[in-house]
Formats: C-alpha cells, structure tokens, sequence
C-alpha cells in the first residue's frame, strides 16, 4: 500500500473515530467483551479457522496451535476485559468523561504487529479499540493470519466498530509508506530492540510511542522440587512452557536454575526436564525450522560437547534429531539459546547466588516460574519482581498469562490512554 493511501486510511479511521466516540463508551466495550468471548470459545468459526489457518503460516504443528490457543485464550474472556478498564480506566464511566477522570484514546493509533503467536496480536488491536481509538495495523510476516481474523470476526460483532480497525500489509524496506503510518498519534511497536529503536527514531512530533521489545523468560527450582515427585511435576509443567510455540514467544523458559540443594539437583532436574520435552514432542511436536535455526542449534551441542570434553562439568542430552535440546550447564550465568526447545539447566548455590545471575537479564525478563522454595516463595517472588520480572508464576503456568498481566511492568490499556483529572464541581 502506498504511502498516499496509507494517508487516506487514516484520514477514513480518524472519521470512523469520531463516530464511534459518540456513542456510548459501554457499548464499545461490550462489543469488544463479546469478540474476546469468541475467541475463548473453541467451538467459534474464527477460533477454528485460526487454528486451521495458522500452522501453514507459521510452521507450528497443529497440535501447538490447539494447545496454545487453548491456555492463551483462557483467560481473554469479557468480563475479564470489563474488569480490567475498571481497574486501570475506572471502567466505562471514565470513558464518558463522568466522575473525577476523563480518558480517552487518541485519535488514531498505528499498531506494528511482530512475532507469529496470536495473543499478543490480538490484545494488541483491541487494546486500543478499548479507548475508542480507531486502528490501522501493520502486519507480522510471520502471521499475516491473526489480524485478517481479528478484523473480520470484529465485524460480525459490531459492524460501526470493525470500521475503525485496518489491517495493511507495509513492507519494512518502504520508507514512505512506514513514514506515512507513523504519522498517527499514538504508535505501538513491538519487535526486537533493533527494531523498535530503529521505528522509534523515525517518529516525529508529539506522538505517544508504547514500545514492547525483546523479552524473555526463566525457570527456577529450589530444593523441594529438585526430587521425586515434586520434580516430575516441575519438569512436566516447564516442558509444556517451553514446548508451546517452540519456545519463540517471550514466555517460553530458556534457561532453569536449579537453587541451592545437593551436588547432583542440576543433573536431575536436566534428566528429569529431557525426559518430559521428549513425551512433550510426541504430544505437541515442534514445528518447522529454517536451516539457520537448525545448525544454531547444532552449532550450540557442539559447543558444549567441547567443553566437556575439555573437562568442564557439562552434559548434553538430546533428541535425535534438533527436536529439543537440554544443556546441564556447569556455571550459574546465563549463556545464549538458540531456541526451538533448547534449554540450559544452571547450578545456583543460594537465591543471592540466582539474583546475581539473572541481573545481567534483568531489563528483558517477562515471566519466572519458581517451585519448591516453601516458605521463601513469597520472599523470591518479590525479589525477582523487583530485579525486573513482570510475572511470576507456577511452571505449567507461563503461557496462560492473565489478560490484566502488566507487560514491561505497565498496564494494558493505560498506555494508549489519555487522562484528565477533572477538579471541577457542577
């Protein structure tokens, strides 16, 4: 699309804006409550065309994609959408300007779509649709599926509301058309860090930019769950974690720092953590990999079948095939992965000795999973929250993250918002 009809889109969106701010604020956000109940329900005609539509797309399997929706969508629901802009707007009443705050959204937002899993996407575009801000998106390469969806499951809803969402397709390399649709007043980008930095540079004038750069996740274990039963059921729910959508998405785990404990934890929770992504690929396999991710993967085993053959306390265990991988790491740090269901496992004498080694990670944690620290759970979980994490939840639990979770430590919908306090009486 050229940049002249990027201008025109807007300029239409910017009309359809101002219609939809005429009508009551409810109404929006019942309609928006009712388009999430769809897609939660997997027996809705949008539901099973993005899950017939996606593996193609994406190169999940099938099974990744159903199991994926399935916990992602899980808690997407209406009255969760209607809870949180009463939590973070003051709920539609603020929306219409009554009471001590006034909010609305800008009059056009441009959203920069990335990745290939649906969640985010699709929070992405009803997000600002929430505020009433009409919606021009530029779609993932990787998942041009999802936004096509999205938009024309919104106008079974609600025909006046789906007009204030589009759905292009830009390429990166077309400078004026990217110029064109950031000439919006509010710009969400999502990407790397690259390529959030590089979009935010190009912004000109007073525009609000919400970023979401690179995230990633971790597991950690204490002693509790470094035996037994209690690491049977760790290994299972990190598996499935890293598993759903092959370990791409920024709540995947790619390392576990097994904590204090005996000499030999790391080794068991490793063996324990092979042995569940191996029934973990026979229930949900892994999907496509381009040759590049293939010889990473392999690039790394090799690297750290050297450094054990140079004597260094490490230990690969492995599929066959590039089906997943689990490093038993010899170090506490954090070493590089190169995804696709490659994990590393790392010795930690202490807490203390955790904290120090996720610090270099700290600006790019998303989710934690911690289990078997009894009663210092609690304690933990505020210290990983205060190091930078912005979830902190059960393994198995990663990928159902709540609608109302605060990525990057921010609010959902507050970001796109714009608020008044009204001290006036009368």
């Amino acid at each position: 699309m050229s940049a002249a009809r990027l201008r025109e889109r807007l300029a239409a969106l910017r009309e359809a804006g101002c219609a939809l701010r005429k009508r009551p604020a409810r109404a929006t956000l019942d309609a928006l409550a009712q388009l999430l109940d769809g897609w939660r329900d997997a027996a809705s005609p949008w539901r099973r065309a993005l899950e017939a539509e996606l593996p193609l797309a994406t190169g999940f399997s099938p099974e990744v994609v159903r199991e994926g929706l399935a916990r992602g969508l899980a808690g997407f629901g209406g009255d969760a959408l209607r809870a949180l802009a009463a939590a973070e707007l003051g709920g539609a009443d603020a929306l219409a300007g009554a009471g001590p705050r006034a909010v609305t959204g800008f009059d056009a937002t441009a959203v920069v779509l990335a990745g290939s899993i649906p969640m985010p996407t699709l929070l992405a575009l009803v997000a600002p649709l929430a505020l009433r801000s009409p919606v021009l998106a530029k779609s993932a390469a990787r998942d041009p599926v999802t936004p096509r969806l999205v938009a024309r499951s919104l106008e079974d809803v609600d025909a006046e509301l789906a007009r204030a969402l589009e759905v292009v397709a830009i390429p990166g390399h077309d400078a004026e058309a990217v110029a064109a649709l950031l000439e919006a007043e509010c710009i969400a980008l999502t990407g790397s860090d690259a390529s959030v930095e590089a979009l935010r540079a190009r912004v000109r004038g007073a525009r609000r930019v919400v970023a979401r750069g690179h995230r990633l996740s971790v597991a950690a274990l204490g002693p509790e769950a470094a035996r037994g039963a209690a690491l049977r059921e760790a290994a299972e729910g990190l598996a499935l974690d890293v598993a759903l959508w092959d370990q791409l998405g920024c709540l995947s785990p790619v390392s576990v720092h097994v904590v204090g404990g005996d000499a030999a934890a790391p080794e068991r929770v490793a063996e324990a953590l092979a042995e569940a992504l191996a029934r973990a690929e026979a229930r949900w396999p892994r999907g496509r990999v381009d040759t590049a991710a293939a010889a990473a993967i392999a690039g790394e085993r090799d690297a750290a079948e050297l450094r054990a053959a140079a004597g260094q306390r490490v230990a690969v265990l492995a599929s066959a095939g590039t089906a997943w991988t689990v490093v038993r790491e010899d170090a506490p740090a954090p070493r590089p992965s190169p995804l696709h269901r490659f994990v590393r496992v790392h010795p930690a004498e202490s807490a203390e000795g955790l904290r120090a080694a996720l610090a270099p990670l700290a600006r790019h944690l998303a989710a934690v999973a911690i289990a078997g620290f009894g009663r210092e759970t609690r304690d933990l979980a505020r210290a990983l929250a205060a190091l930078g994490a912005s979830r902190v939840c059960a393994p198995g639990r990663c990928q159902s993250p709540p609608l109302a979770w605060h990525q990057d430590g921010e609010g959902v919908l507050l970001p796109f918002a714009r608020v008044s306090d009204l001290e006036v009486s009368g």
